[in-house]
Parts: C-alpha cells; structure tokens; sequence
C-alpha cells in the first residue's frame, strides 16, 4: 500500500483546505520545493501535489511544481493534480519528471478527453480523481455539485482506460474524522485500485485502509499538524 503525503499549492505555499473551501485555509509551509525534500528524507516513495488555484480556475502554480518535479523528481514518485482539464494542459505538465497525472472536472464535461487522455500519456499514467459530496460527483475544485453518482463516474473512468481512482468524500476532507472507507470499497469492487483521501488522522485509519484491499492513502493535516510523521506512516503499511 503507498502512502502519499499531500503538498495542496495555493499562491505558490503549501496550504491544506477544510472540507475544499477556499475560506478555510491554513498555511503550513512557505516553500512547497522545501517541503518536498523534507517528505523525501522521511522516506516517502509517493508525493501527491495538488494545484488549488488552478483547480479553482483563478490561477496556476505551474513554476513551483515544476521546481518540485524537477528537485525530487528522480527521487520520489510524484503525483500531479488540480485542473488537468485539457490535452494541451496535459501535454504541458507531461515531459515533467512525474509518474502519475490526475483527471477530475473533465471526466464530466468532456465524455471525449478521457480517451485521448489515456492515448497521449497511457492508463498507467493516469488517475481518476473521483470527489463524493453525499454520493454525488463534485467538480471544479469541489466548488460545484453534480447529479453523477460516485459509481457511474467510476464506471465511466474505468471503461476510458484508467485504472487508478483517487477517491475523496469531500466532508471528511481536512476535518480528521476518519476515511470513508465504505465509498471507497464500492469503487475498488469495480476493478479500480483505489487510493483513498480525506479524513486520515491515525495510524489505525491507514491500517484499516491497507486492511480493506485499497491500493493507497493520501494524507495531509495529520502530518502538518504531527498526529505522525511521513516516516511513521510509511512503517505502519509495511
């Protein structure tokens, strides 16, 4: 099972949401290419990078994260994610030294670009990222509702050609209540790998996530806030 610590970019500092508001930030570090190299020396195998601004359609951080890919790049697998809507934003952030790319508000809006996604970086590059606000899809950075269940877009993902989901009930987010592993089990029964984020705030919460079959854990505020450490995380799944 990967742990993948969160570096969430907003105005080019790592910050983390609650429940995806924008109102709702915190700041927690200055430097998101610092921070990355702490997450690496702690022995993290995956980060996971969220462009905020990008995502909410009033910005990007394209600069920082390719300081980011390009300082630990070769050293750890990374994760890109926040407003990948487009084949040309995609062919932009595909010669960086990242491993996976993740797909959100497009999967809804254009039926089409899941497959030419897939065709210009490959499946196994790709992730899905599904976000449940009470069953239903969100998009745009959570900023919107849909009337998609969490399911039907999974299907959809998974006949597109990606694999990899990325599942996230949005009130958990940043709130330290615990995964909602039962959301995520109904997407892995699909046939999805399935990582699950939101919510972690114990050691126990990425055992039971392991415990479940789920292929992964993104974790944000309980590290920033020491409920543990990148090191301890990793320990605990081994």
């Amino acid at each position: 099972m990967d742990i993948l610590p969160a570096i969430d970019i907003r105005n080019g500092r790592a910050v983390r949401l609650s429940q995806g508001e924008r109102g709702r930030e915190t700041v927690y570090h200055g430097d998101p290419v610092q921070l990355a190299e702490q997450f690496v020396a702690e022995g993290a195998q995956w980060i996971h990078v969220v462009d905020l601004d990008r995502a909410f359609g009033d910005g990007d951080n394209r600069e920082t994260i390719a300081r980011v890919a390009e300082r630990v790049g070769q050293r750890v697998r990374l994760e890109i994610s926040g407003g990948i809507r487009s084949l040309e934003t995609l062919q932009e952030v595909i010669a960086l030294p990242v491993s996976r790319f993740v797909l959100g508000t497009a999967i809804v809006t254009n039926p089409a670009f899941v497959p030419e996604a897939v065709a210009l970086a490959g499946g196994e590059r790709l992730a899905a990222g599904l976000d449940a606000r009470d069953g239903k899809l969100a998009i745009r950075g959570w900023v919107d509702s849909t009337d998609t269940p969490i399911e039907e877009a999974a299907r959809r993902v998974l006949e597109g050609g990606i694999r990899t989901i990325i599942y996230t009930d949005v009130k958990r987010d940043g709130m330290m209540t615990g995964p909602d592993l039962e959301g995520a089990v109904r997407l892995m029964v699909l046939g999805a790998r399935v990582i699950a984020s939101g919510g972690v705030a114990t050691l126990d919460d990425l055992r039971r996530i392991r415990a479940a079959g789920l292929s992964g854990a993104i974790v944000g505020r309980a590290i920033y806030e020491g409920r543990f450490s990148v090191r301890e995380a990793v320990a605990s799944v081994a």
